[in-house]
C-alpha cells in the first residue's frame, strides 16, 4: 500500500503552490485505499463568464487528476455565490449579473467542463440548492463564527481597508457561503487558485464547527499568459480558450515566450512529472530548439480540447502559415455595406474593430501604429501585402473586395462588398 499511497502523493502534488496539510493527505490516501473509500474533491466555479480558457484548466486538470485516482470530483457550480461576486484578487466591488446571465454561463460551463472532467464521475451540484434554503437566522449564526477583524486578514479585503476603498457587507459573506459549500457537500479536499487560499481555509474551519473532519486545502498557481506578464485573461486578450479552433490554439501555444515553457507542461499538459523533467534534460543536454518541444506542448493541448488528427492537420496548417508565409487555407469573412459609409470609405480602425480583428478603435489604433496590419490580394499570386501603417488612414471599401485584412500573426478576416 505504502507505495499505491507515495505514486498518488506525487501525481496529486505536482503543480501544487500550497497543500495543507501533507501530513493529512497522506492519512487520507491511505484511509482512502485501505477503507476503499474514494475521497470527495471539491471545486467551486462561479459562472461569471461564458468560456473557459487554459488559466481555467489548470485546476480543472488538477481535479480531473484526482478523478483518475480513483476519487470523486465535485464541482460546485455557484449559480448562488456569482449573485454576490468573488471579491478575490479584486481591488473594486465585482458587477453583478443578473440569474438569466448567471444560468447561461453556467449551461456554456458545464459543457466545457466535460472536455477536461470525466463527466460519469463527477458529482455537478448548484450552490443554491442549498445556500437559498438558508434563513436570516442561519446566515447570523454563521457569521457568528467569524469576527470582522478574521476577514479583514484577507489581502485584499486588507488593503482596499487602508486605502478606503469600499467593502461592502455582501461582498464579505462570500468567504463564509464558499465555506458553507464545503459542509454541505462534506468535501475532503477543496481546490482553488492562490488567491483563493483564505476562502479555502474558511471553508476548512467551518466543517470543524459543524463537526465534520476539515478539509485539505491545496492551491495551484495563476497561469501567466501569452504576454509572459499578466495572468491569463479574456479581456487581457492574453488567453487561449478551450473552444477555440484547433488552428488558433496551435498558433497561441507556439507564440508563448521560452521562459512559460516549463510552468505550461506542468500546469496544462497531460504529461506526467517524469516525462517533462526527462524532456527538458534531453533539450538541455542536446542544445534543442524550443519551438520543437513546444509543438509537443502546441500538439498535446489541441488533442486535448479537439483529437490528435486535429492537432496533426493544426501543425500542417501553422507551418504552412507561418513558416511560408502564407494565408490560412479557410478564414473567416467579414461583410461589409457601401451604403453604412460615405464617400464609399471607412476608417481604418473602424475597419478592424468592426472585422472583429481588434476588440476596441484604441487597440485598433495601436496594432495599426506597431505596424502589425496588412492586406493581402489572394487572387493574384506574389503580390505583395499592403502595409496600413497610418491610423489616420481612409480605405477605400471598392479596392478591398476579395481581400484579406491580416492583424498581427494570427488575425484573418476576408473582406467582402455588398452594396
Amino acid at each position: 500500500m505504502r507505495d499505491e499511497v507515495l505514486k498518488q502523493l506525487k501525481e496529486i502534488k505536482k503543480g501544487v503552490v500550497d497543500l495543507i496539510s501533507e501530513d493529512e493527505l497522506i492519512a487520507r490516501i491511505e484511509h482512502s485505499i485501505e477503507k476503499r473509500v474514494p475521497m470527495r474533491v471539491k471545486l467551486g466555479i462561479d459562472p461569471t463568464a461564458p468560456d473557459i480558457h487554459l488559466g481555467h484548466s489548470v485546476i480543472l486538470n488538477k481535479l480531473g487528476q484526482f478523478q483518475d485516482l480513483g476519487h470523486i470530483a465535485v464541482l460546485i457550480i455557484g449559480d448562488y455565490t456569482a449573485r454576490i461576486g468573488d471579491p478575490s484578487g479584486r481591488s473594486g466591488t465585482r458587477p453583478q449579473l443578473s440569474p438569466e446571465r448567471i444560468d447561461q454561463n453556467a449551461k456554456t460551463y458545464i459543457e466545457q467542463v466535460f472536455k477536461i472532467l470525466d463527466e460519469a464521475r463527477t458529482e455537478v451540484r448548484f450552490n443554491s440548492e442549498w445556500l437559498s434554503a438558508l434563513k436570516l437566522e442561519d446566515i447570523i449564526k454563521l457569521t457568528s463564527k467569524f469576527t470582522i477583524a478574521r476577514l479583514l486578514e484577507r489581502d485584499d479585503f486588507h488593503k482596499r481597508f487602508t486605502k478606503n476603498t469600499p467593502i461592502s457587507l455582501m461582498e464579505m459573506l462570500y468567504p463564509i457561503m464558499q465555506g458553507y459549500d464545503s459542509v454541505a457537500v462534506k468535501s475532503d479536499v477543496e481546490l482553488g487558485g492562490t488567491e483563493q487560499k483564505f476562502n479555502l481555509l474558511i471553508g476548512r474551519n467551518l466543517q470543524k464547527e459543524f463537526g465534520q473532519m476539515p478539509q485539505l486545502v491545496m492551491t495551484m498557481p495563476i497561469l501567466v499568459g501569452l504576454d509572459g506578464t499578466n495572468r491569463m485573461s479574456k479581456s487581457l486578450g492574453n488567453y487561449v480558450g478551450i473552444n477555440e479552433d484547433p488552428d488558433e490554439i496551435f498558433g497561441k501555444i507556439m507564440s508563448i515566450p521560452d521562459s512559460l515553457m516549463r510552468s505550461y507542461f506542468e500546469l496544462v499538459s497531460s504529461f506526467s512529472v517524469d516525462e517533462i523533467n526527462s524532456m527538458f534534460d534531453e533539450m538541455k543536454k542536446n542544445n534543442t530548439n524550443p519551438s520543437y518541444v513546444k509543438r509537443i506542448l502546441a500538439k498535446d493541448i489541441v488533442t486535448q480540447f479537439h483529437s490528435m488528427n486535429a492537432a496533426i492537420d493544426a501543425e500542417k496548417e501553422f507551418d504552412r502559415v507561418f513558416k511560408r508565409k502564407d494565408i490560412p487555407s479557410e478564414i473567416d469573412v467579414y461583410t461589409i455595406k457601401v451604403s453604412d459609409f460615405k464617400d464609399g470609405k471607412v476608417w481604418a480602425p473602424r475597419l478592424l474593430k468592426e472585422a472583429g480583428t481588434a476588440p476596441s478603435t484604441s487597440e485598433a489604433i495601436r496594432l495599426i501604429s506597431a505596424g502589425t496590419v496588412s492586406i493581402h490580394d489572394v487572387t493574384m499570386s506574389g503580390s505583395d501585402p499592403v502595409l496600413v501603417s497610418d491610423p489616420n488612414a481612409e480605405i477605400s471599401i471598392a479596392d478591398i473586395d476579395g481581400k484579406v485584412l491580416k492583424v498581427g500573426k494570427r488575425r484573418f478576416k476576408k473582406i467582402v462588398v455588398t452594396q
